[in-house]
């Protein structure tokens, strides 16, 4: 077997054997899931994650093992963190739906699935653009760029509005729904029609959202890792993130807006890989840099984001 067979059968069967461990032992149907839990769950994608980063580094142990896994490790801490922008997004579309939070856990996790197929869709075509036109990268690294001065002078994130994105009114063309109280159903049959009811609409935006917050991340990987054989670290970087950002979801909502240095955190990580798009003809930097700009930025502007918020606490306290 070659050993990129083996990595995908290895990645496919810890997939689903986590899966069926997290939803069978960490999870139980429309239960509420707690901070205790969502913490217990992070933990083990986290942990799950950086093991197959262990395998994929000694499983090519005499060839690229070391940078593969650096590659790897780089573009999952990628997603991780640009996942938390998805955060903010899913908690106005659960408001508005007025999602019970019973069903929280198994609504997540079927728009996380569906989110996944589109990004495997997505990553399939633009692996597929880069290896046929490498001008491609440029136009990746440009919009990169673009994205990340737009995010950093952005002082406010405009507010989310479900009602008046493209998603919900394409959704509310093409598909029949209710207003009936779904009880857990994602679809209800009356007068022999098949009706969606307000959970299914939430699945399907939440796989489109998502899809949209990839335009950027993905681009932004295929920086990290150029070589079109090499998709299977992006596929597998991308999955283990998006997997993890469910009970991310449940660990960060309340404390998700406290961040409020976050947003230029990340804007200066999409800026430097945009750059580094650009240059890659003349200026070859190793992905360890990536690597240590990601950490550096997004850990930054966590730290600085919670320092700052003690800080004016404290003198609003003091006044």
């Amino acid at each position: 077997m070659v050993k990129t067979e083996l990595i995908y059968l290895v990645f496919c069967v810890v997939i689903v054997v986590a899966l069926i461990f997290d939803l069978g032992l960490l999870s139980k149907k429309n239960q509420v899931i707690t901070l205790k839990t969502a913490l217990i769950q992070t933990t083990f994608w986290v942990i799950l994650s950086l093991i197959f980063c262990g395998f994929i580094w000694f499983e090519n142990e005499g060839g690229n093992g070391k940078a593969d896994a650096v590659a790897y490790l780089s573009a999952y801490l990628l997603e991780w963190s640009l996942s938390i922008d998805n955060i903010f997004v899913f908690i106005i579309i659960f408001t508005f739906f007025g999602v019970k939070e019973n069903n929280y856990s198994r609504v997540l996790l079927s728009g996380i699935l569906m989110a996944i197929v589109l990004r495997i869709i997505f990553i399939a075509l633009g692996s597929e653009l880069v290896a046929r036109f490498n001008w491609v990268m440029y136009i990746f690294g440009i919009f990169l760029v673009y994205t990340g001065i737009k995010m950093f002078n952005s002082n406010e994130e405009e507010e989310f509005a479900p009602d008046k994105n493209w998603a919900f009114k394409l959704l509310k063309k093409i598909m029949r729904t209710t207003n009936e109280e779904p009880n857990g159903r994602f679809i209800i049959v009356k007068n022999k029609k098949i009706f969606f009811t307000k959970l299914a609409m939430v699945v399907v935006m939440l796989g489109l959202i998502d899809l949209v917050f990839a335009i950027d991340s993905i681009p932004a990987v295929f920086s990290i890792i150029p070589d079109p054989n090499k998709k299977m670290l992006i596929y597998s970087s991308n999955i283990f993130a998006v997997l993890g950002l469910r009970s991310l979801f449940f660990l960060l909502r309340g404390a998700a807006n406290k961040f409020n240095y976050l947003q230029q955190g990340i804007a200066i990580v999409l800026l430097f890989i945009g750059i580094k798009m650009l240059i890659t003809k003349w200026v070859h930097l190793p992905v360890w840099i990536s690597l240590l700009v990601i950490i550096f930025c997004i850990g930054g502007s966590i730290l600085y984001s919670i320092w700052h918020k003690e800080k004016n606490g404290e003198k609003s306290i003091a006044h």
